[in-house]
């Protein structure tokens, strides 16, 4: 199947995420500066969803370039990103009310470790369609790597979680940085 229905498909999805996340800030109570220090931590959490979001866009994007057809295991596996994508405004509300709740914040680190883990897989089933030297799969330190600091942000927010949303910050930051193309490999686009 050529690959621009998934493309379109993706960005049909993943527009409505981001308009669900937007219709679920709160605005302030009253009108002066000092009221928006209520709405603040749902504001910054909106923020930090969008630019995950469209980190997930863009490398979703830099990886169907790789390929022209996907099969039916490969439409089940976006699917299964999409899946957990979409969760991502449930957790950025809830976590944006109860920036300070371990269960909130943790649930939000949740959702992110899935998306990453869902996206690895479906880089993975688009390295065995495609026959090409995987840029994105497991092997990337820097998918390891986050799916680790997921695991222990996780950990962290039941404990304390400002340290758990600190490193839902380090790891957006971690994507949005590019990487140096080596010699020996290729670019890797997370």
């Amino acid at each position: 199947m050529n690959k621009n229905r998934l493309e379109a498909f993706s960005d049909g999805v993943i527009a409505i995420i981001i308009t669900i996340m937007v219709l679920e800030l709160k605005p302030p109570h009253g009108t002066a500066v000092a009221d928006l220090a209520e709405v603040l931590p749902g504001w910054l959490r909106y923020a930090l969803s969008f630019v995950y979001v469209g980190i997930y866009w863009v490398n979703h994007h830099a990886l169907l370039d790789r390929v022209a057809k996907v099969d039916g295991a490969t439409l089940w596996a976006n699917l299964h990103l999409l899946f957990w994508m979409s969760l991502i405004p449930y957790v950025t509300a809830w976590a944006g009310e109860n920036p300070m709740a371990p269960v909130p914040v943790a649930l939000y680190g949740v959702a992110l470790l899935l998306c990453s883990i869902s996206f690895i897989l479906l880089s993975w089933r688009l390295d065995v369609d495609s026959g090409a030297a995987s840029l994105h799969s497991w092997s990337s330190g820097k998918n390891r790597l986050s799916v680790a600091l997921y695991a222990l942000a996780i950990l962290l927010s039941l404990v304390y979680p400002p340290l758990g949303a600190l490193i839902h910050v380090l790891l957006a930051l971690l994507w949005l940085m590019p990487e140096v193309s080596r010699p020996d490999k290729g670019v890797q686009r997370g």
